[in-house]
């Protein structure tokens, strides 16, 4: 069970022992007790026999130092392994379940790591997680606080044509953003070499097989293809890196650059990049393209956030999600978001992606017991 221990507090020693079972991805549990909460090594994606076996495993060690539950915490979604699991737990030791939306949950390990009670702005930026409206969400801003959350606003959704495959090639992303665009004619010119791209064409005018996700993950996979910097990934997150490497290598010769002040639309909540996206789509230099993506995303983001605080009368800002693994994102945010003056909590000991998320989980049930 050799994980990461945390101290969060002593004014929680008197808290009931609650257990959380961790994301899809990266999977790793934790146990909250009295004023420790202690995580679990990270099995790796639940998709893997190995993985599902593991994370039985250091669920049984987890429960031998924590006892009974009273309350056990999983993922929104119910195919999960770890959902499934957790769910016979809870019946067979008489303890509560409790379902987490996994960006409430990203947002409350921050707050769980720091100490922090009360009512908070997340942004929470990552691949996927299921919403409670039953859509792939993943480009969040929320209003959290404790066991409760809001959705304030989302990323402007993308079409995801064919589904999770085009998690995988970020071409079809791209092609997804063209044709949003009102270029979908661009789509088999652009990408000629790809035998599939008639089919996502067709997919895309027609709208089959192309659910619509906020997910900013996906939308760096976009750039990355729109671009020329990654088509089909190898690996997880390629795209992104490579989208961060190459805006890495601009920033480091020239700096920041300003970011395109009419690069973002804000209406109702919804964070519309497509502006920016018109830009990109049309730039030669893969490597200023990067850099103009990031510096803009920060505005926006950093506008966005303020705009929350203001109107909630909030000063803390929380930053959760894979996509915070982003230095420039992460760094280029923080500075943007405390020169407005206000607070920044992010992880420190936890990773910002799903590997930390059992934690937020294991903390919106207690506080739903309390609040019970």
């Amino acid at each position: 069970m050799s994980g990461i221990c945390l101290e969060l507090g002593a004014g929680l020693a008197a808290a009931p022992p609650v257990f959380a079972a961790g994301a899809w991805f990266k999977n790793a549990v934790c146990g909250l007790r009295g004023g420790e909460a202690r995580m679990s090594r990270v099995v790796g994606d639940l998709n893997a026999p190995e993985a599902c076996v593991g994370h039985e495993t250091e669920t049984d060690a987890m429960l031998a130092w924590l006892g009974t539950p009273a309350a056990i915490a999983h993922d929104l979604h119910p195919d999960f392994h770890s959902s499934r699991h957790a769910a016979e737990l809870a019946a067979r030791l008489g303890a509560a379940a409790v379902p987490v939306q996994h960006h409430h949950a990203h947002i409350a390990s921050v707050c769980a790591e720091h100490g922090h009670r009360g009512p908070v702005i997340g942004v929470a930026l990552d691949g996927v997680g299921l919403g409670t409206d039953n859509t792939p969400w993943g480009g969040e801003l929320l209003k959290v606080d404790g066991a409760r959350f809001e959705r304030l606003g989302y990323l402007a959704p993308l079409a995801l044509p064919g589904g999770d495959r085009a998690a995988r090639e970020p071409w079809r992303m791209a092609a997804a953003v063209l044709h949003d665009l009102g270029r979908g004619a661009e789509i088999g010119t652009r990408y000629a070499d790809e035998p599939g791209a008639p089919t996502v064409l067709a997919m895309l005018e027609k709208n089959l097989n192309c659910p619509r996700t906020s997910s900013a993950g996906r939308l760096f996979d976009a750039v990355s293809g729109l671009l020329g910097l990654c088509r089909k990934m190898q690996m997880d997150a390629e795209a992104a890196i490579r989208l961060e490497q190459a805006a890495t290598r601009r920033i480091d010769a020239a700096g920041w650059p300003e970011a395109l002040g009419d690069g973002w639309l804000l209406v109702d909540g919804v964070l519309d990049l497509r502006p920016l996206l018109v830009r990109l789509a049309d730039m030669a230099d893969a490597e200023q393209g990067a850099a103009l993506f990031h510096a803009t995303l920060v505005a926006a983001l950093a506008h966005w956030a303020e705009r929350a605080c203001t109107e909630s009368g909030l000063d803390t800002v929380v930053f959760g999600g894979g996509c915070f693994f982003n230095r420039l994102l992460a760094s280029g945010l923080r500075g943007a978001v405390e020169a407005r003056g206000l607070r920044v909590l992010a992880p420190i000991q936890l990773v910002p992606g799903d590997a930390g998320l059992a934690l937020g989980q294991a903390w919106v049930a207690l506080h739903t017991l309390e609040n019970s």
